[in-house]
């Protein structure tokens, strides 16, 4: 019981930072969004040239560093690495591609929903249905072997690099991008972001909220515990929403969002596919690696070079809905994520 008041004070503090972060200056319904934030870090540094999602956000070197600091603190920074790591890095691209056809992560996908955005919904039953077809090949002996004890610096680098990445965005370096005009130009004072990502990378890793976890213990177990820290997140960013008079029910005219039911569906299904096998949501991704593992750092990598993609070949959607290339780019993660699901789990031993 105790554990279960600690994950909803959790997502309380999260849904409330979430809305204060877009009063600082986040895009509307963008208080936190992994996604969102991983495509703009790549469009910053120069992996794209997609002019209006180009910023270095705070908030996710404030995750990883929050889980690091706490995991050091109580001795569970533990490097570990090795398990399918190539594997892991294309899960990151699919998961990637999936979430930007949504326009959103599972966690914005809640807080678009807490705005009134009904769009949601169609990502939700998308990343429930994707979920459970992940859980179809856990059940079929579905795995990525085990992962080994690594070197301490493996576990250090990344924290390192996101130290690295803030300080070439406090001195403003001349290597980076930053968008003029579009959701990248809007964003809450550096401090007050980092602060934010600090806070919610301690909770996230004291509690293990994590979206795909939580939907999949519901299914294999009918256990809510990490389930209800995402409920606790969508009931006081919608209370926020509404006292700060930002909540805006409806299909139409959501911000940074699109209309197509279908493609929001796929794409969150896919989303949800991809990180069922990876063990965990793109915000989880980021805490493990905050604890050192490394190969949830080869995921977050993935995640990067997938947001890349996404804007290089023309594969994310944008409020106008999806596009050609990207609706394709879609249908290949399910050729893939099929792939990748029956190759590792009992089946093909079974047969041969």
């Amino acid at each position: 019981m105790k554990e279960k008041r600690g994950i909803i004070l959790a997502g309380a503090i999260v849904g409330i930072l979430s809305v204060a972060l877009v009063y600082f200056g986040n895009p509307a319904n963008m208080g936190f969004c992994i996604a969102c934030f991983l495509r703009d870090i790549a469009g910053g540094v120069g992996m794209h040239r997609a002019g209006v999602v180009q910023y270095i956000r705070p908030e996710i070197i404030g995750l990883i560093l929050g889980a690091f600091l706490l995991a050091f603190k109580n001795k569970e920074f533990k490097p570990t690495g090795g398990s399918s790591a190539f594997t892991r890095f294309v899960l990151g691209i699919l998961v990637m591609i999936g979430a930007l056809m949504f326009l959103g992560c599972p966690l914005r996908m809640v807080l678009r929903l807490a705005g009134g955005d009904l769009n949601a919904l169609l990502g939700i039953a998308g990343y429930v249905g994707g979920i459970g077809l992940g859980v179809v090949f856990l059940n079929k002996g579905f795995t990525l072997q085990r992962n080994y004890k690594m070197p301490k610096i493996e576990g250090y680098l990344l924290p390192v690099v996101s130290v690295l990445l803030f300080i070439a965005l406090v001195v403003n370096a001349g290597f980076l991008f930053f968008s003029a005009e579009g959701p990248g130009s809007m964003h809450a004072p550096i401090w007050i972001a980092l602060a934010a990502g600090l806070i919610v990378g301690v909770l996230a890793q004291k509690t293990r909220l994590c979206m795909v976890g939580g939907i999949r213990d519901m299914i294999l177990f009918k256990d809510s515990h990490l389930l209800s820290g995402f409920l606790s997140i969508f009931v006081f960013a919608l209370i926020g929403n509404l006292v700060m008079g930002y909540f805006n029910i409806g299909f139409e005219a959501q911000p940074v969002a699109h209309t197509d039911g279908l493609w929001n569906f796929l794409g969150m299904a896919l989303a949800g596919w991809g990180s069922v096998l990876l063990g965990g949501c793109p915000m989880r991704q980021l805490i493990l690696s905050g604890e050192g593992n490394t190969d949830s750092a080869v995921t977050v990598m993935g995640m990067v070079v997938g947001a890349a993609m996404a804007h290089n070949f023309g594969l994310a959607a944008s409020p106008a809905g999806a596009t050609t290339n990207g609706q394709i780019a879609v249908i290949i993660g399910f050729v893939f994520l099929l792939a990748i699901s029956v190759s590792n789990s009992g089946l093909l031993r079974r047969t041969r």
